[in-house]
């Protein structure tokens, strides 16, 4: 059994999300208002080349303060399937293209306070393309070899979730001796 909306307010619509307030009765029997921010979703993409090496982003974040290793990412587009955003931002914000797919599953960024998605991909046959990056953008791009992407991911150099989980469940498929 799952909870049941009773009500929703809309507070705020932004370019990217929106803010309810959402009247819900638990499976329990319990009634909170709860603020959930609605969100698209995303695609975030572990691409590995034939060197072994991932592309890590880095990108600097205005609301981190800082610049965060990231995976290429983005948000779903309306009507846009998943994997073709993880294809899509692949190409813009990494300059590769990929002929193999593997899903490597989903995961919540935030459930007590976003409806947000990220599915995560790992791609290899890789060859160039074009980079697109979005005005709002700042990414540098840069290849690193597997392994060393896990001891970021290990000893905190990396803090983007989607990142660290994408990495840790692409090892967990990738062939040592590639």
């Amino acid at each position: 059994m799952s909870s049941i909306i009773e009500q929703v307010q809309r507070k705020f619509t932004g370019r990217i999300i929106a803010v309810d307030i959402e009247t819900v009765t638990f499976p329990d029997g319990h009634q909170f208002e709860l603020e959930v921010v609605q969100h698209p979703g995303g695609a975030a993409v572990v691409v590995l080349d034939d060197k072994g090496r991932v592309c890590l982003l880095r990108q600097y974040r205005h609301v981190a303060g800082q610049w965060l290793w990231e995976l290429p990412a983005g948000k779903i587009d309306p009507g846009e399937a998943p994997l073709l955003t993880a294809q899509r931002e692949l190409a813009e914000e990494a300059g590769v293209m990929a002929t193999q797919w593997h899903e490597l599953g989903e995961i919540y960024t935030s459930p007590g306070v976003f409806k947000e998605v990220i599915y995560l991909y790992l791609a290899q046959g890789i060859s160039p393309t074009a980079v697109m990056h979005e005005d709002e953008e700042l990414i540098e791009i840069q290849w690193l070899d597997l392994q060393k992407a896990l001891e970021w991911a290990k000893n905190g150099q990396i803090m983007d979730a989607k990142t660290l989980v994408g990495l840790f469940r692409a090892a967990d498929l990738i062939d040592p001796d590639q």
